[in-house]
């Protein structure tokens, strides 16, 4: 047994005063390289590298605000057994203990791993060595499965290989982008704005927004196509027929390059594009304009892959580009985003069930034998593991008695959340590796280990476009905290396999690992890294942002523009794919079309985002877009709070009233836990069906039922320190001088100084109180030594005051216009915040608008810099601009 901690070879310099660091985005799989800078105190600043080929210097608001996001507040420093504090020696060797003992006696199928895409590229190495060549199981699954599986599926059905065909570049070269499921502005910010100035640049480029929702990316398009929920694969088998009809396709290509090609056509021609809820008129306007313009990229995301039919809608949108041969040349082809700093990087080294490293097949025998005899291992698994909903089914029925999660958090981001966290608190044994020991999911466990975080890891991302970049620690390990990849190698070793797993840093595991890669080039396979197999430390840590494959003979580059694909034929496959609705549908009990997705400023379950205050201000709390019509029917109001349940689960969620959903659906996003609100973990509502192709869950149209929460007082308080927030309903956000929670309850307290005093835990403060009981008003302030403390006001109905201007009056002396919720005129509401970037709320803009004469979205932000960062909240603000411009122009 080894459970003492390994050199690592990771230089840091001496003094971090004015040091720079270039290293990766931790957030999304646009891959941004990042320079980060410390002072001697410990702070950090971050930009966008101008020197890397995903950003080109620019950064969303998400990564301006890393340097906020890296305090040791809540760090769990030291291992936690059974929740005691203890060493990295026991903790080590009672993971080892438990799981060697749970294969002894029920065989390697009873344990499994649930891993991340926000591990880098070594620690998933490390995990998938050990889970499938050495404990002999391929029970390893990634959260990724939850985003990109059907992707990856589709890819491997078409060109024999997860293989993504184009670059970035291809944004700017193109003259049609089309996105499918993706709310780029939002959620890829980076790559939203290099299309927006492509654009610019040349007007006649034409962008085309598949979306049931309309979002901020729908403002850059000059065509929105709002078709029904899971109806992608009837919009595409229409246009392949539009394809052919209009004699488009490339028959050189096809007759040389594509098998399926009639099948698929005979298939496509059965579809009733009626079901996309689409007039004529507009299928066939995009029809004509996919057809007759050759540079053509399509860009899709969750919203095509979070479906039962993800697979197929993959395949349905691939079939496109096959026919016209318009793949892997400039400016066009299918472009998958991925949602994860390391989706990518995962995907090759085997994270998902179904798949060996380097991505070779687990179910081919030639390949589980090259992989068993380049590991040296005692076993190899031989048939796929369990994908993440069916691992964590087996773990609520007793088959997985010993589960391993490291970096994610199921418990938030799983479908039937509920079940999720049941199948978790039953199982045996239970190991987290996380930052934090007050995830959902950490708090259920065992074991929890203290790993590092983004600006702490050492090692290797890759992008959406196949670029490997370095990431690089620049600040110490806190505590006791250790790398993933060292962490599994000290329990490998401690199970007795000390050789296989003797590595001493991150470069070590990365020369293995591309080592490896040679295996699959000799296989004739796509993802092949051999030309660093023999990188040295020193280069490993000066490795440039490189784009796959990096042989002798070859790097990067676009694929199948030529031909040669990876499949058995050496052709690709056009698959006959067609139209199967969403898998829940709705009834009398459940009438509404439940989607899901994120918010422009937060990221995944926000255990990094909502540690800044500058992330927290734009939404504050979870929401329900509510269709107008919808909102009437059901006795809803702006800003009312919503029931919203199903068989599966509950939320109380404040409502949005919007006509950007269509009447019948509804949305809210995915962030929320059990940290940050009472009942926001909205994954608890989704429907755990799955594409039976690649596992991934349908996340985008679950049903459910919607009712008025009848809220008897609403609340809004703001406290200095962490407060504790006692309602049905709260939601919780750090502002800049402490936090800020909204709060509901059907009752409301008896004693609202006593209330107040016990969820600030200000016992001894001086109280200010306005209490009117007749109206069902209250609002308190609370002083030490004349400096505001905390403050709450409470109502019969939503509070209405200036929240931020309240929140920025803590630790502040106390003012008379504290009880009265907003400033004098002299002090003017900033409002919420618009431009998370430079912190420009809604009144400033309008004010601007008004008192400047602003008149364009680049006026605003010479005059505020707003939209001038990341630019994701650029369609914000251009609505605001037409908003109030058209009362003045309709005057005139």
């Amino acid at each position: 047994m080894d459970g003492g901690a390994d050199p690592i070879v990771t230089p840091k310099p001496a003094n971090l005063d004015g040091v720079t660091t270039r290293t990766t985005c931790a957030y999304c799989g646009v891959g941004c390289g990042v320079l980060a800078t410390t002072d001697s105190a410990g702070r950090v600043t971050v930009k966008g590298d101008p020197d890397h080929p995903a950003n080109l210097g620019r950064l969303c608001s998400k990564g301006s605000a890393l340097g906020e996001t890296i305090s040791l507040e809540g760090r769990l420093l030291q291992p936690q057994v059974d929740g005691v504090a203890t060493d990295w020696d026991r903790a080590v060797a009672t993971v080892a203990e438990r799981f060697k003992a749970t294969i002894a006696e029920h065989g390697p199928d009873s344990v499994a791993f649930y891993v991340s895409g926000q591990l880098l590229t070594e620690d998933y190495y490390v995990a998938n060595k050990l889970m499938k060549g050495f404990i002999g199981s391929a029970n390893i699954d990634t959260n990724s499965r939850l985003c990109m599986a059907s992707s990856v599926a589709g890819h491997k059905r078409a060109f024999g290989a997860d293989t993504v065909p184009g670059q970035y570049s291809d944004l700017e070269e193109a003259d049609l982008v089309v996105l499918v499921g993706s709310n780029l502005a939002w959620c890829h910010p980076v790559l939203y704005q290099r299309l927006a100035a492509a654009k610019a640049a040349r007007p006649g480029m034409k962008v085309v927004n598949v979306d049931p929702r309309r979002t901020a990316t729908s403002d850059l398009a000059d065509m929105h196509l709002a078709l029904r929920p899971g109806s992608d694969v009837a919009l595409f088998n229409g246009l392949l027929v539009q394809i052919a009809e209009q004699d488009a396709v490339n028959t050189d290509y096809v007759n040389s390059f594509v098998n399926g090609f009639d099948a698929a056509l005979v298939e496509a021609r059965m579809a009733d594009i009626s079901v996309t809820g689409l007039q004529l008129e507009e299928l066939q306007a995009f029809y004509d304009l996919w057809v007759g313009t050759e540079k053509v990229v399509t860009i899709y995301s969750q919203g095509v892959n979070q479906s039962s039919a993800g697979a197929d809608k993959v395949n349905a949108i691939l079939n496109c580009h096959l026919a016209t041969g318009r793949i892997g040349k400039p400016g066009m082809g299918p472009l998958s985003v991925t949602g994860q700093p390391n989706a990518m990087g995962g995907r090759e080294v085997g994270g998902l069930a179904n798949m060996l490293a380097c991505h070779l097949d687990i179910e081919n025998p030639a390949h589980r034998t090259a992989v068993h005899e380049f590991w040296d291992s005692p076993v190899i698994a031989d048939k796929p593991g369990l994908k993440a909903v069916d691992m964590f089914n087996a773990v609520g029925e007793g088959k997985i008695k010993a589960l391993w999660v490291m970096c994610t958090n199921p418990v938030v981001s799983m479908p039937e959340a509920d079940k999720v966290k049941a199948a978790i608190k039953g199982c045996d044994f239970v190991v987290v590796s996380d930052m934090f020991a007050d995830t959902d999911t950490a708090k259920l466990a065992d074991i929890v280990l203290p790993a590092t975080g983004w600006a702490e890891k050492d090692g290797t991302v890759t992008n959406s476009e196949r670029c490997i970049s370095r990431q690089k620690g620049f600040l110490p390990a806190p505590g006791e905290a250790r790398h993933d990849w060292q962490i599994m190698c000290n329990v490998a070793k401690a199970m007795g396999w000390a050789s296989a797993f003797d590595f001493h840093s991150p470069a070590e595991v990365f020369r293995e690992y591309a080592a490896m890669s040679g295996i699959s080039g000799r296989f004739g396979r796509d993802f092949d890294i051999s030309g660093l197999a023999d990188v040295s430390e020193a280069e490993y840590q000066s490795l440039k942002p490189t784009h796959w494959p990096i042989t002798k003979t070859r790097t990067g580059g676009r694929y199948f523009a030529d031909g040669s694909f990876f499949t058995g034929t050496g052709k690709a496959n056009m698959l006959a794919v067609s139209y199967r609705p969403p898998q829940s549908i709705p009834t009398e009990d459940a009438p509404y079309i439940f989607n899901t997705g994120r918010v422009r400023d937060h990221w995944h379950t926000m255990t990094r985002t909502a540690r800044s205050a500058r992330l927290s201000q734009h939404l504050a709390e979870p929401y329900l877009e509510v269709h107008p019509e919808d909102a009437l029917k059901l006795g809803l109001k702006p800003a009312d709070l919503a029931e919203v349940s199903n068989a599966h689960g509950r939320s109380i969620l404040r409502v949005l009233v919007t006509d950007r959903v269509a009447p019948g659906q509804v949305f809210a996003p995915m962030h929320w836990t059990g940290q940050t609100s009472s009942s926001g973990r909205i994954d608890t509502l989704v429907t755990a069906n799955v594409d039976p192709v690649s596992g991934q869950p349908e996340s985008k149209a679950a049903t459910v039922a919607i009712a008025p929460y009848k809220a008897g007082w609403y609340g809004f308080a703001v406290c200095g320190d962490a407060l504790t927030p006692k309602a049905e309903y709260w939601a919780l956000a750090k502002t800049k001088s402490g936090y800020r929670a909204e709060l509901a309850g059907r009752k409301a307290p008896a004693d609202w100084e006593a209330y107040a005093r016990q969820i600030f835990d200000l016992p001894n403060a001086q109280v200010v109180t306005y209490i009117d009981e007749a109206r069902g008003l209250a609002r308190l302030a609370f002083l030490e030594e004349g400096v505001l403390r905390a403050a709450l006001f409470a109502a019969r109905e939503p509070v209405a005051l200036a929240r931020s201007y309240v929140a920025d009056l803590l630790g502040q002396g106390a003012s008379p216009a504290v009880l009265s919720g907003r400033p004098g005129e002299d002090q003017p509401d900033p409002g919420a915040t618009v431009c998370a970037c430079f912190d420009v709320g809604i009144n400033t803009i309008l004010t601007a608008i008004e008192t400047k004469g602003l008149t364009s979205v680049d006026a605003i932000g010479e005059a505020l810099n707003a939209g001038t960062n990341c630019g994701s909240c650029k369609p914000e603000l251009a609505t605001l601009l037409v908003n109030a411009l058209t009362p003045k122009a309709a005057a005139e």
